[in-house]
């Protein structure tokens, strides 16, 4: 949840740092500090704000030096303070560390610091480490940090530096991302590369018991037996402008309008229309195994989960095997039986996403095969499931996220056409999904443009205290997102409900004062919605339908109506959420909220 950057080398590191932690404020916002080892001296400037209080304070008190750390916090223990921040020191000062994770002996080990004379100044897990790591024993940093990591129960992404060792960033990697920049004569650590994009492309992914030294001379990594392994080098595939803003005037925003891309670059090079199929070659299925599986598990939390529940009904329909979507973080404490004939997809936008990890531990512990759906290249999803399908959406920086969706759907799409080609999907069938697929970067461009037309129907949401998105079928997952996005970035409270669910209970809910959001696209389930509508409007409701170009009648009774271009009943999901996103985005903007770093949240959820 929280963002570590790191540096060792030429340049001077507070800039480098504060570079670093303004690229990482998305994964965590509470609080934010430095430490920088000077000559003979580590210095600690951190603050309970943002990045400009940061500013501000090294401003009245600079810091210089040549190797340091940095941290933005997501809270998980403790309050909002200035002592409660990242950097975490020692009695004497002379060791620092920045942590995301969590430490779950932390008041064990608190109990017996305190017992043997340390001084604690902080209520946060993390201050532990540096206790610990006093004591340990060891002729070098990466010594002691290693003795020290022997008694911890739990999980960590740590980089620390010390005085007494000066120009060395040791990192480690237990359960929270960690990941090495490899520089010309300097050298990073960060938890996550856009941290780092500004100075190398070249990255080095830490496996989960690593241990890794920084130095301007070089790295080096260790495996948990303290063995000296050679990890790979991998490239970043965007460059930093692609996580800049560029104009727009929040990342949200960019990355709304960026999805007519997004959605082709899902498809780029993977629709094959001579076979009536998608070439998913990552996937690593055989005919042979699409054709043995017996059933299908969706894992993800959050909007990830809301792709899974619009992915089970393609995947249904496409190849007719039976689906199950679960939510990842309660599948993890689920008794998992055998189950040799079932694959597991799990979607995660990040690939770090602690519960979907889990989760998926927990499944191939089951005896299922998993395949991942990822934005991120090199992520822990991405090399502990047995094949996958990436985004290629570029990176997502909103905390609210809306082109990881949308591409999470079109590769649904996908990896079912390519799944039931191979079951006996008929060609005709494929080869008019394909020619579908290929018209939807245009209709995701129109249904962009009907932003101003969505910025007036959000002043019908300005005063409301909670809202109702109502969907069937295949929408009724739509409407679950729609509803999340609005209490995410707004804190509008808001709920998404099968449409015919109203009369059993929620409809007791709706008066004059009450938004409700109907889904009415042209389907099988049309005249069902419809139905609902006129038991909303009957009783006061304010109704704002999205429905489909060409309704020559309209929606009856609609207050406000918002038509996306017609397709299929399957791809229509990805037109429906795009208005859902932008009437989210308004109405927070209108109630003057930070859609990027929407309060207590977070990008990358990389704790239980």
């Amino acid at each position: 949840m929280c963002g570590i950057v790191g540096y060792v080398g030429p340049r001077d590191a507070p800039q480098v740092l504060l570079a670093g932690l303004e690229r990482l404020e998305y994964r965590g916002y509470d609080s934010i500090g430095v430490a920088v080892q000077g000559e003979d001296r580590l210095d600690v400037r951190k603050v309970g704000g943002r990045l400009p209080q940061l500013n501000a304070l090294l401003a009245e008190q600079p810091v210089h030096g040549p190797c340091g750390i940095g941290h933005t916090r997501w809270a998980t223990h403790g309050e909002v303070t200035d002592s409660n921040a990242h950097p975490h020191v020692d009695c004497r000062g002379e060791i620092a560390l920045v942590h995301n994770g969590i430490i779950e002996n932390a008041d064990q080990l608190r109990v017996r610091l305190q017992e043997a004379g340390h001084r604690f100044v902080t209520e946060t897990d993390t201050e532990v480490l540096a206790h610990l790591i006093e004591d340990a024993p060891g002729d070098t940093l990466e010594e002691r940090v290693r003795n020290a990591l022997q008694e911890v129960v739990g999980t960590y992404g740590l980089a620390v530096v010390a005085k007494d060792d000066p120009g060395k960033v040791v990192a480690v990697r237990r359960g929270s991302p960690v990941l090495l920049g490899v520089g010309s004569g300097e050298y990073f650590v960060a938890s996550d590369p856009t941290a780092i994009a500004e100075y190398t492309r070249s990255v080095v992914y830490l496996n989960d018991g690593d241990l890794a030294i920084l130095e301007a001379d070089g790295y080096r990594v260790l495996d948990e037996s303290a063995l000296p392994q050679c990890r790979v080098v991998d490239e970043i595939v965007w460059d930093a402008e692609a996580a800049a803003l560029g104009g727009h005037p929040n990342f949200m925003w960019k990355e709304i309008s960026e999805q007519a891309e997004t959605v082709a670059n899902v498809m780029r090079g993977r629709l094959f229309h001579e076979g009536a199929t998608a070439r998913l070659n990552g996937l690593n299925l055989t005919k042979g195994d699409a054709e043995s599986i017996q059933r299908i598990r969706i894992l993800g939390c959050g909007t990830s989960w809301h792709a899974g529940l619009v992915g089970r009904h393609i995947i249904e329909e496409l190849t007719d095997i039976p689906v199950e979507v679960d939510y990842a973080s309660e599948f993890r404490y689920r008794p998992v039986t055998a189950t040799p004939n079932t694959l597991t997809i799990a979607i995660s936008q990040s690939g770090e996403t602690a519960d979907t990890l889990e989760a998926v531990r927990a499944a191939r512990e089951g005896g299922s095969r998993v395949v991942g759906l990822v934005n991120v290249v090199g992520s822990t999803l991405s090399r502990e499931t047995d094949g996958g399908i990436y985004l290629h959406a570029g990176p997502e920086i909103g905390v609210a996220s809306t082109k990881a969706f949308t591409a999470q759907l079109v590769a649904l799409l996908l990896f079912a056409l390519h799944v039931g080609r191979h079951r006996g999907l008929p060609a005709t069938t494929g080869r008019t999904l394909l020619s579908e697929l290929q018209r939807l970067p245009e209709q995701v461009a129109r249904t962009l443009a009907l932003g101003p037309q969505i910025e007036e129907v959000a002043l019908d949401l300005l005063d409301a205290r909670s809202a109702i998105y109502l969907g069937r079928g295949v929408q009724h997952a739509v409407a679950l997102e729609g509803a999340l996005k609005l209490k995410e970035i707004s804190y509008i409270h808001a709920e998404g409900y099968p449409a015919a669910e109203m009369k059993h209970g929620p409809l007791a809910l709706i008066d004059q004062e009450m938004p409700v959001v109907v889904l009415t696209p042209r389907d099988r389930v049309y005249h069902k919605v419809l139905a609902s509508i006129r038991e909303v409007k009957a009783r006061g409701g304010r109704l704002i339908a999205i429905s489909t170009e060409g309704m020559s009648e309209g929606i009856p009774l609609a207050d406000h109506e918002i038509a996306v271009p017609e397709a299929p009943s399957l791809i229509t999901p990805i037109l429906t959420a795009i208005p859902l996103q932008i009437l989210a985005y308004h109405a927070a903007i209108l109630r003057g909220c930070d859609v990027d770093r929407p309060r207590h949240l977070a990008k990358s959820v990389t704790v239980e």
